[in-house]
């Protein structure tokens, strides 16, 4: 019996109802539903008008409607699905190197990283790619593009390019290389106006085994000990190995406080503490949740939330709390069966269940989940702004501008700069009214300062002003100053 985590499963099945509350059935009504099940496929097999295939019958019927009974995370594996699955738990992290900028239906390089397979084919900031595989990227959306790009990188891949200004397509067949992609990342002290204190900012992405050692690092980069509170950002992580997240709780809560409990109907009783010999940090913490903030980083957002120890803002959890455990059975095949759940220091539950979910009879009214103490929406942009991202302005203008200037880490935008922008817009038929334009030249202005840091520094430096557009890190900002 091997312990997995499914963090992709988990974002395509909710929740729903499980009979653990009620009384295991006696050894012959088993028996007798056994026999039931033998008669009616044997009646089948006799008499159905096309032949039988029992593999199907057994590993796409009984089997899985078995365990869809008991709940939707729990499913059976047939060979294939089984092999599939201890492929990817040994699989290693591939890529080619490249950081990209995706929106639909196009795909633009924003860096590439030296020595990488991006790199040594000669891929460069500001060139598009149309296609992978020979797939064309324009009619897919968002989603489908990530997904094409992800599994690109598994495998060589053929990539179709046009560069800025030239309209000539060529062809490029990247080889991916196991690269050592932190979990841990955008490590630096916020630049803002409203307060004179010493804010740092983390990025958690995912919480692997390394994601403890990493998270330490960063606190000792940005200095820790002299910060006057942080911002931890988990939106869009997905969660990952639960050790990982009880050593990113436990720097900030004290020793022996309670971070998560595991229950389940035959698993042991179990709770996970602060180590007795911690020595966390005290200044004020914000953590950023949204909608795909799951598992592991629910674990650490309900453990500060809780203990009073951090405020909370953004959008409701997705709400993924259960442990599940992979029973491998003859032939092959496997069984994934949920064990447990995920309750935080107060008792929630974790886990969000469906509207019919039945505990003993009663409906479950528990929304599961980390409900935050703040919501703070994304903010939404103008039509003119959906117009110049779109259309990719901002990268094909900064990629010309950086060409021909040179960029250092006090480069900013001037009023000049901005109307040459406009003027760059304008020859692409790009002509705002008056009105809208004064009304997001700031936030244009902001923007394109950010693309061209990007390009001509790399993205690091790039997301330390991208933070300045982000209302959910500008409130967190606002909170710790209070």
């Amino acid at each position: 019996m091997k312990m997995v985590l499914f963090p992709l499963l988990a974002l395509v099945v909710a929740q729903a109802a499980s009979p653990a509350a009620s009384s295991p059935p006696a050894n012959e009504d088993v028996a007798e539903h056994i026999r039931r099940f033998t008669q009616v496929y044997a009646a089948v097999e006799e008499n159905s008008a096309d032949p039988l295939n029992p593999d199907a019958a057994f590993y796409t019927g009984a089997l899985p409607a078995m365990l869809r009974y008991l709940d939707p995370h729990s499913v059976f594996l047939d060979p294939g699905q089984f092999d599939q699955l201890r492929q990817m738990e040994k699989s290693e992290q591939k890529g080619f190197g490249s950081v990209v900028s995706i929106i639909p239906g196009r795909v633009v390089v924003l860096q590439t990283l030296t020595g990488t397979p991006s790199s040594k084919a000669g891929l460069s900031p500001g060139d598009e790619i149309l296609a992978v595989n020979n797939i064309a990227l324009g009619p897919l959306d968002f989603d489908q593009m990530v997904g094409l790009l992800s599994e690109a990188r598994q495998r060589q891949a053929l990539l179709h390019v046009r560069r800025p200004g030239n309209i000539r397509v060529f062809e490029m067949t990247l080889t991916p290389e196991v690269m050592d992609a932190p979990s841990v990342d955008r490590v630096f002290v916020l630049q803002t106006d409203l307060t004179q204190k010493k804010i740092g900012h983390i990025r958690i992405s995912s919480f692997d085994e390394k994601t403890g050692k990493e998270f330490k690092a960063a606190l000792e980069k940005l200095n820790a000990a002299s910060l006057d509170g942080l911002v931890i950002d988990l939106r869009n992580n997905p969660g990952g190995v639960v050790t990982a997240a009880v050593e990113v709780a436990s720097q900030f809560l004290q020793p022996g406080q309670r971070i998560i409990t595991i229950k389940g109907r035959n698993k042991n009783y179990e709770e996970l503490d602060v180590p007795r010999d911690a020595k966390p940090y005290t200044f004020p913490i914000a953590v950023l949740v949204n909608a795909k903030t799951a598992s592991a980083s629910e674990i650490v957002a309900g453990a500060l939330q809780d203990h009073k120890r951090a405020v909370i803002l953004g959008e409701s959890t997705y709400g993924k709390g259960l442990v599940q455990n992979v029973f491998p059975i003859r032939n092959e095949t496997a069984i994934v069966l949920t064990t447990a759940f995920y309750y935080t220091p107060s008792g929630r539950s974790i886990q969000r269940p469906l509207e019919h979910f039945e505990l003993g009879g009663a409906i479950e009214n528990k929304k599961g989940g980390i409900e935050p103490d703040e919501v703070v929406l994304q903010d939404q942009p103008s039509r003119l702004r959906t117009v110049i991202e779109v259309t990719l302005s901002y990268t094909q203008f900064a990629t010309e501008y950086v060409a021909k200037h040179k960029i250092d880490e006090t480069f900013d935008v001037t009023p000049d700069l901005l109307d040459d922008f406009k003027v760059f817009l304008s020859e692409r038929r790009i002509q705002p009214a008056i009105g809208d334009w004064f009304k997001d030249k700031d936030r244009i202005r902001k923007r394109l300062r950010q693309e061209i840091v990007t390009i001509a520094l790399g993205v690091a430096k790039g997301d330390v002003i991208d933070v300045q557009l982000d209302p959910f890190v500008q409130r967190a900002i606002q909170r710790l100053a209070q």
